[in-house]
């Protein structure tokens, strides 16, 4: 028997078995109690027909006036007997029968009583002092007969009444559950960045410590996350500050200093600030990604947000003219946040613009369901790569200039908007490039 998983389905079945096995019990039980009682019904009936005959009969024999042979006593309209009976003297002859008795039914008189025969179960009675006799025969197939009529019409109504109970168990466990149902949903429902306590109302007790011990431990890994977030936040926004001053005062310096090594130097450490800027940005971005309110409270168009993510990074130095923008004409509604979409797209497009050929062209395309498809040409990534590219700091094979986080920071907005960011290398149909996807959760209008 294949037991169920779910803690729903075992006590509906084992309650419908241990149900059903009792009410079997319970059956057989009666069944045996009414066997006995109806046999002893039948038997009160042999005796009391005995009783009321024999009287009778024998008033009948006195009043022959010698008269001998055997009677039959004669039917006044025809009819299913049975009981049959025989009245007899001392010597066994017959005197009087039944119109249908079968006089080899009947074994001689031995004592009064009940005796069994293979068919028939017989009652003998004597009068005047053992000189007339009587038996009267009722067939055991007449008894099993009545016996199974009974009890089928008892397990009918049982036969009805054990799938409706069955049905009623599984109706009540399942509504005892209901409250169980309800707090797996609400985990199973929620995004990967909602952390807020699960409701757990009506959770019964055997469950509600292991609600609360998940409740508590969302709270844990809320503040753990809320910590790390603000870390890298407060860390990344406290250093715009003197990053900016050092690289005005380098700059300041660039200008100023007639000494070529100086100058040198001076040139090498504004590329390194430069680079320490952007990872403060990049890390500012990848806290709000991680953070922030990605979804919008309702849907926006998307598709002029990306034209101005992509007009300004194409006034850049190294972008100018290797972007291709496809976009549907009508709006393209979607329920993430615009800022949020902004970033993501900025950070995809310049992820494809650095890490691509600087000779071919970056392919972006909006589609009117809202996924968002930015291609790339370059030599494939390998497989076991490609599955590490989205996380913080992962560069894989490159030389390019970069922090190695823009990717991640795609990833973590599309979790949080609920959708999904997909890496493709190569691309569909070819040898070469790469493609990253963002493909909306939800999507209105």
């Amino acid at each position: 028997m294949m037991v169920p998983r779910s803690l729903q389905g075992r006590l509906a079945l084992w309650l419908g078995l241990v149900f059903a096995l009792l009410w079997v019990v319970a059956t057989l039980v009666t069944s045996r109690n009414l066997h006995h009682q109806m046999d002893e019904v039948f038997d009160s009936a042999l005796e009391e027909t005995a009783q009321r005959i024999l009287p009778l009969a024998v008033l009948d024999i006195i009043g022959r006036d010698g008269a001998g042979g055997t009677q039959s006593v004669a039917t006044l309209r025809p009819h299913d007997e049975y009981f049959t009976y025989v009245v007899r003297d001392a010597k066994g002859t017959v005197l009087l029968r039944s119109h249908e008795a079968d006089d080899a039914v009947f074994p001689p008189f031995s004592t009064m009583g009940f005796v069994n025969t293979s068919t028939h179960r017989i009652y003998f009675d004597a009068a005047l002092q053992g000189t007339v006799t009587i038996a009267v025969a009722e067939p055991l197939a007449h008894r099993r007969e009545v016996t199974n009529e009974v009890l089928v019409g008892l397990v009918l109504p049982l036969g009805l009444l054990v799938p409706l109970s069955l049905l009623g168990i599984w109706g009540v466990v399942r509504a005892s559950m209901a409250p169980i149902r309800a707090f797996r949903k609400g985990i199973e429902m929620r995004g990967g960045g909602d952390l807020a306590p699960v409701a757990a109302d009506g959770v019964p007790s055997e469950i509600k410590p292991i609600a609360e011990a998940v409740n508590h431990l969302l709270d844990r890994l809320r503040r753990a996350i809320d910590a790390e977030r603000s870390f890298t936040a407060n860390s990344a926004h406290e250093l715009r500050t003197p990053v900016a001053a050092a690289l005005a005062q380098t700059q300041r310096l660039v200008a100023e200093t007639t000494d070529k090594a100086a100058r040198n130097r001076a040139l090498e450490i504004e590329s390194a600030l430069r680079r320490l800027s952007r990872l403060s940005e990049k890390l500012m971005q990848l806290a709000k990604a991680e953070g922030g309110r990605i979804q919008a409270m309702k849907a926006t168009d998307i598709a002029p947000v990306l034209g101005m993510v992509v007009d300004e990074i194409a006034r850049g130095t190294h972008a100018a003219g290797r972007i291709d923008v496809s976009m549907p004409a009508s709006p393209v509604l979607s329920d993430i946040d615009p800022d949020a979409f902004a970033i993501l797209a900025r950070n995809l497009i310049e992820n494809a613009l650095k890490h691509g050929p600087q000779d071919e062209r970056v392919h972006v395309a909006l589609s009117q369901d809202g996924a968002l498809t930015v291609a790339n040409g370059g030599p494939p990534v390998p497989q076991a790569l490609l599955v590490r590219l989205s996380r913080p700091f992962e560069r894989g094979r490159t030389t390019a200039d970069g922090t190695g986080l823009g990717l991640a920071i795609a990833k973590a907005i599309a979790s949080g908007a609920g959708g999904e960011l997909t890496l493709t290398s190569p691309l569909p149909g070819q040898s070469s490039g790469f493609e990253a996807r963002f493909s909306t959760g939800k999507r209105s209008g």
